[in-house]
């Protein structure tokens, strides 16, 4: 194997491929990084693959091959080599058991892994459709706000992906708050109904990574396709960039229904005010208490603490439609939840203090926010559980 590529192409496809490296791999070969060199239909080109028996990444790039094969050498160390050289081309070769790369004066030595005992990487399933990538970026960033943490409840650590025609929905929660997102795509086919549990951690990674291109492709397995898998494509750095991962098993609660229909109470705040006021007030509230939120009269007033501790206060403009309402929050969630929102303004919407809130964007404080049946839908809902308040 010998190949050249440029230092900014290859740096950037060896840290793109490396980031779904395992950080305590099961087995020694898992940590490498299999690089493969050669001609086919479409010219010179090189390979880069990972693959841990859950989630792949494999890019390709173009590249100057002389000498056609394959090496596996750690994924990490690699990495870092890449993003250290200077700004000239890469000359790699395989010398032995090691493999070699030189940038200008710089010349590492690398040795190689066994590659005869790398797993195969698992096939892309065929496309069901394509989504703008920043679109995607965002709405999945948005979904995965409320996406579990505990791996003792592995279903509730992925995010639920409805395909439905041209619609897609996100759905993620951890029992006390829910994310639902929606957004258009390009479906292969207008009748497509499909559903997949992704791990929200991957996810979010792939999102995020796959923003080089203008759009990206989402492949999901059929039914009665053994075992499923969701992967993902887009184009960067004049290669292609894929991803798959194993689709989490089990059921994902129902909750849609959580939503509820109608509202007593809408309430209008700035989104930026409110995020400030609500960070400055929970510097006091002591640990797992509430973030007090009363709305009464056109005013919004926070308080946090106690009266034998500190204790903090604070009132900030709103426009309420409906019944006076005083209730309370975990202050990290209900900033989780501001945060994820990108309007100027955000809705708040209850049915009771003891029930659930529906946030959501608005672009105005004023506009039509009337009770009844739920106002202002948009894209993005956060729904989060209140907390006890401190008697």
């Amino acid at each position: 194997m010998k190949f050249t590529v440029e230092r900014d192409v290859l740096a950037d496809a060896v840290a793109w491929t490396a980031r779904t490296l395992p950080i305590r791999p099961s087995a020694p070969v898992l940590s490498g990084l299999l690089i493969e060199a050669g001609s086919g239909d479409a010219g010179d080109g090189l390979r880069l693959s990972t693959f841990d028996y859950e989630t792949s990444a494999c890019a390709t790039l173009n590249a100057a091959v002389s000498e056609e094969g394959r090496a596996l050498v750690s994924g990490r160390l690699l990495a870092d080599i890449c993003r250290s050289l200077p700004n000239k081309p890469v000359e790699v070769s395989i010398e032995g058991t090691k493999v070699s790369l030189t940038c200008g004066s710089a010349r590492f030595s690398l040795q190689t892994m066994p590659v005869e005992d790398y797993p195969t990487l698992p096939e892309i399933p065929a496309s069901s459709g394509r989504v703008s990538s920043e679109a995607f970026a965002n709405a999945v960033a948005q979904a995965v706000t409320a996406a579990g943490r505990d791996d003792m409840l592995p279903v509730l650590t992925g995010v639920r992906l409805e395909l439905d025609g041209d619609a897609i929905t996100m759905l993620a929660t951890d029992r006390f708050r829910l994310s639902q997102r929606e957004l258009q795509w390009s479906p292969g086919t207008t009748d497509l109904t499909a559903a997949a549990l992704v791990p929200a951690k991957v996810l979010a990674d792939t999102a995020k990574a796959l923003t080089g291109g203008a759009e990206i492709s989402i492949a999901l397995s059929s039914a009665g396709s053994g075992e499923g898998i969701i992967g993902f494509e887009g184009s960067a750095g004049g290669g292609v960039r894929r991803t798959t991962t194993r689709l989490l098993d089990g059921e994902f609660p129902k909750v849609r229904s959580l939503f509820p229909s109608e509202h007593l109470t809408v309430a209008r705040v700035a989104r930026d005010t409110l995020i400030d006021s609500v960070k400055r007030v929970s510097l006091v509230a002591e640990r797992n208490s509430a973030v007090q939120m009363a709305f009464s009269d056109g005013v919004l007033t926070l308080d946090a603490g106690s009266g034998e501790d500190a204790m903090a206060s604070e009132s900030l403009e709103a426009h309420v439609t409906g019944e006076d309402i005083t209730t309370g929050f975990n202050p990290q969630f209900l900033l989780d939840g501001l945060q994820a929102i990108p309007d100027p303004f955000v809705q708040l919407a209850f049915t009771q203090a003891s029930k659930p809130v529906v946030m959501s964007g608005v672009d105005s404080i004023d506009g039509d926010a009337g009770t009844g049946s739920a106002a202002d839908a948009t894209d993005f809902r956060y729904l989060l559980m209140p907390r006890r308040l401190l008697s």
